[in-house]
């Protein structure tokens, strides 16, 4: 048989062979046997190709997945892996031991590469010394144990004024008022004729008189010495220091006790800063501050702490608290706008440390905080727990309750566990009672996007015109900073910052009374301590975490007070922002641009409401 390449396996020529032949009984069996071991090669040459073929394994973890679905946006669940259709956010895997086989009903079990898709990290809850930075603004102001006053001791007319103007530095003893007194005049020749007498007794009860009435010793000699009574006495000033006020003119008759000039030294002031209720468990008698000024940017002085006011403000909802501050050269003058920083520890407890941890950990949402903890010797699992968390300290916050020394609890992730046990129906921290969990941040208008916002409405107030328009420059000055952040640009963040703590400086809070007027300068305290954080942000996450309270401030403002005429102020919202506790802001623009996230996630967020000048909030419509 001739095997050729056409025909490797001899098949044609077989064939063309069999034709010629005549086959008996054993010819067909022979070609009986050949046909089927044709047969058999064909099949164990597939068996051999598909056997050093690699065969696809699943992946035990995927078939465990009961189904994928997106940490912000929970009523997605879809068959396999991908991108959230709402947001484009990865999607991650809810297995079947997930959260169900431990019994617990808030906790959830995890495998390692959920772990890896959720970016789940952990830190112990560690007790240490922490520290904090209050911001707070005041101004300066006269010591009021360095005041002194020339004050007409008995009544008479002024001849003469030395000083004719107010901000004349004086010394002490320096000539300052030339006053005519009949009683002066009257008291002097009594003297004169006590001592022609020698009547000791009668001379020194004038003399007395005399002091009494202000001159010295040496102007009394003077008079003896002269043997005559003059006309006009010269009160000196009682003190070194810097004439701030003068009440009288030359001929002016005055009675006694009528204050003629006021008199402060100024080598030493008084710094009163206003501090929130929420700021008085740091602050102490003796403590450092260190402040700066409008006149001498860039310069920083210091004082401490001599007195904190017993009396909470009733209007502005705050407290004063003194500095006293050296002042030898005079730079420091009455008035003076400052912005001070105060740093202070929390004192230890029955002995210990603090117990602290990492301000990234708990959910915080009204009056409730919750944090993930990770359970010891339970490889991926993690139980929700509500704790008591007392001040914030930088990026830490002090826990009162809830938590033991050593503990880890989740700081990065949480957010997406909780979304994860809301899915599974089990209490959360935004779903305390369990069940179906409700959906709320529809980017594009998928599920409840069209469902009525629920929040505390407060009904604005009704302010002059005048009010709302020296707001505008505030909310440019705003919008400058929204802007900025939103285009990862730090400086022109700053700028903004300066000109809106120009802004709410120039505003006069005369205008408003009442209610009003204790909302505004609320809101007028607050605003300006979040611009002097993003004015001395370091990086744009700082400038971005003080943002968030400008803004909530600013939102309030626009409620309560409407801006006037032009145009409208929108409301938006990026629930995603802060590792998913949210945040909102302000623009004058249809449009998203977050400013929480930049480039990263430039149009992320949605559109609220519109608050239309000269009305109350209107909502509106979800709208990219």
């Amino acid at each position: 048989m001739l095997l050729t390449q056409k025909d490797p396996w001899g098949v044609t020529g077989f064939m063309s062979s069999c034709g010629r032949l005549t086959f008996d009984r054993s010819g067909w069996l022979t070609v009986a046997i050949v046909i089927a071991a044709l047969v058999v090669g064909f099949v164990l040459g597939a068996a051999l190709s598909r056997r050093t073929a690699p065969e696809p394994r699943p992946a035990a973890e995927e078939v465990q997945a009961q189904f994928w679905t997106c940490s912000m946006h929970p009523q997605i669940r879809q068959p396999e892996a991908g991108l959230c259709p709402i947001c484009g956010m990865e999607l991650i895997p809810v297995y079947e031991s997930g959260g169900g086989g431990d019994g617990g009903r808030r906790t959830l079990t995890l495998s390692e590469s959920a772990r890896k898709l959720a970016e789940i990290q952990v830190a112990p809850a560690r007790r240490k010394a922490v520290e904090v930075e209050l911001r707070m603004v005041g101004k300066v102001e006269v010591d009021e144990t360095r005041l002194g006053y020339i004050t007409a001791r008995m009544a008479g007319r002024i001849d003469r004024l030395w000083v004719n103007y107010t901000g004349v530095r004086v010394k002490k003893g320096d000539p300052m008022v030339g006053l005519y007194s009949p009683e002066l005049l009257s008291a002097q020749e009594e003297l004169l004729q006590a001592t022609r007498a020698a009547s000791r007794s009668t001379a020194e009860a004038v003399r007395n008189r005399l002091r009494l009435w202000g001159l010295t010793e040496d102007q009394i000699d003077e008079i003896l010495d002269r043997g005559k009574a003059a006309e006009q006495i010269t009160l000196r000033a009682p003190m070194s220091g810097t004439v701030l006020e003068r009440h009288a003119t030359v001929g002016m008759y005055v009675d006694t006790g009528m204050r003629i000039y006021t008199i402060a030294d100024l080598s030493n002031v008084w710094v009163k800063l206003d501090a929130y209720e929420s700021d008085l468990i740091w602050i102490r008698d003796h403590q450092a501050v260190e402040f700066e000024t409008e006149a001498y940017p860039g310069e920083r002085f210091a004082g401490r702490v001599a007195f904190v006011d017993p009396v909470v403000d009733p209007r502005s909802r705050t407290v004063k608290v003194r500095v006293e501050v050296s002042n030898p050269e005079g730079r420091l003058k009455p008035e003076m706008f400052v912005r001070a920083r105060v740093r202070a520890s929390v004192p230890p407890e029955k002995g210990q440390l603090p117990l602290t941890i990492p301000a990234t950990a708990p959910l915080v949402t009204g009056k409730r905080a919750v944090v993930y903890v990770e359970l010891p010797g339970r490889d991926g699992a993690y139980e929700g727990r509500e704790v008591v968390l007392g001040p914030r300290a930088g990026d830490d916050y002090v826990v009162r309750e809830g938590l033991s020394e050593g503990e880890r609890v989740v700081v990065h992730g949480a957010f997406k566990i909780d979304s994860a046990i809301q899915i599974l129906a089990k209490p959360s921290m935004m779903n305390p009672e369990g069940g179906v969990p409700m959906t709320g941040h529809e980017h594009h208008g998928s599920g409840s996007a069209g469902a009525p916002m629920s929040r505390d409405r407060s009904q604005p107030h009704d302010v002059p015109p005048a009010f709302r328009a020296q707001l505008g420059p505030v909310y440019s000055a705003y919008f400058g900073i929204q802007r900025a952040l939103s285009h990862d640009s730090l400086e022109p963040a700053r700028e903004g910052a300066g000109s809106l703590i120009r802004a709410l400086g120039a505003s006069d809070m005369r205008l408003v009374e009442g209610a009003a007027h204790d909302d505004w300068m609320r809101e007028l305290g607050r605003s300006r301590n979040s611009a002097e954080a993003i004015r001395s942000a370091s990086d744009l996450e700082d400038a971005r975490r003080a943002f968030d309270p400008l803004s909530q401030s600013l939102i309030r403002v626009a409620t309560l007070f409407r801006p006037a005429s032009g145009t409208p102020i929108i409301v938006y919202d990026c629930s995603m922002a802060f590792e998913g506790r949210g945040a909102r802001w302000l623009q004058d623009t249809h449009g998203v641009e977050n400013p929480y996230f930049g480039s990263a996630m430039f149009r992320c967020g949605e559109e609220l409401e519109t608050v239309v000048p000269g009305a109350t909030t209107a909502p509106v419509e979800h709208v990219h």
